[in-house]
């Protein structure tokens, strides 16, 4: 039996193959969840197809996150789907061109506002939007080890260490730290409703989302010296498995929480040593 055997889950961000929300989606699925994809607009038809190569059928509900329309029709929506939820992933982010590739300094306040607002206030807007399927019921208590615990459910977003300041990366990194916090906050407001609220902060990865990131190549070149346990840009698996371990009840008592799933790399203060010939 998977780790989500009969847990039924959102999963946003799904555009194509490459997307890290199709691997996590894939992932849940062969661990027993049934899932539900969610798209809006003209990119809905390309979600669509990529819904297709799951190992099942799944429906893709509307959500745009900035729409508060969609917003407000969505636990609706994902009702009539699944019948009810026990998680969620954000898979979530945009910057504008201008607010990205080094131009932190001229970056206009409509550009750096959108990237919070689709980056980082849309966690806590999903959130609130599902809270209705979301919520347990813990009039039981907090149990004693022996009665069955209290139930859990969970949200989980995607981060990119933002305790630093990156090259290129400028208010999507703002919006990146700004959703850090958002998740202590909805780890708080939301952990008497039974959910938890946790972000999984993962290496660079070679997904349509990357492509959108100008010097996306020269970050991700850092990592290969820096991370003790290596990182291939080319694998979502560990990030994969880590998001539906947080979504599972292997996770229980887990909220607040960043989760880095890089290789190492945060941990490294510079890349290993290089080989540098004595003085003469």
């Amino acid at each position: 039996m998977g780790m989500l055997e009969g847990k039924r889950l959102l999963i946003t961000g799904v555009l194509t193959p490459a997307s890290l929300a199709y691997h996590v989606a894939s992932t849940a699925q062969a661990e027993g969840a049934e899932v539900v994809l969610s798209s809006f607009g003209r990119m809905r038809s390309l979600t669509e197809r990529t819904a297709n190569r799951l190992e099942k059928n799944v429906e893709v509900v509307e959500l745009d996150v900035n729409d508060e329309d969609n917003l407000a029709a969505l636990a609706d929506a994902v009702k009539n789907s699944l019948g009810g939820l026990d998680g969620a992933l954000h898979a979530i982010a945009f910057a504008p061109e201008d607010a990205l590739g080094g131009k932190f300094l001229s970056a206009p306040r409509e550009s750096a506002e959108l990237a919070f607002r689709t980056s980082a206030y849309s966690y806590k807007a999903m959130a609130t939007a599902l809270l209705p399927l979301l919520e347990r019921d813990r009039s039981a208590g907090p149990g004693d080890g022996e009665s069955p615990p209290p139930p859990e459910s969970a949200i989980v977003g995607l981060d990119f260490d933002a305790t630093v300041a990156w090259p290129i990366y400028d208010w999507m990194g703002v919006s990146k730290a700004a959703l850090e916090s958002v998740n202590r906050y909805l780890a708080r407001d939301l952990g008497p409703y039974g959910i938890r609220s946790n972000l999984v902060s993962a290496g660079p990865l070679r997904t349509m989302a990357a492509k959108g990131i100008p010097g996306f190549k020269e970050l991700a070149a850092m990592w290969p010296a820096q991370a003790p346990l290596g990182w291939s840009i080319e694998d979502p698996r560990p990030v994969a498995n880590t998001v539906c371990f947080l979504l599972s009840d292997l996770a229980r008592g887990i909220s607040g929480e960043i989760i880095h799933v890089d290789g190492g790399f945060h941990a490294i203060g510079a890349p290993a040593a290089v080989q540098v010939e004595p003085e003469s």
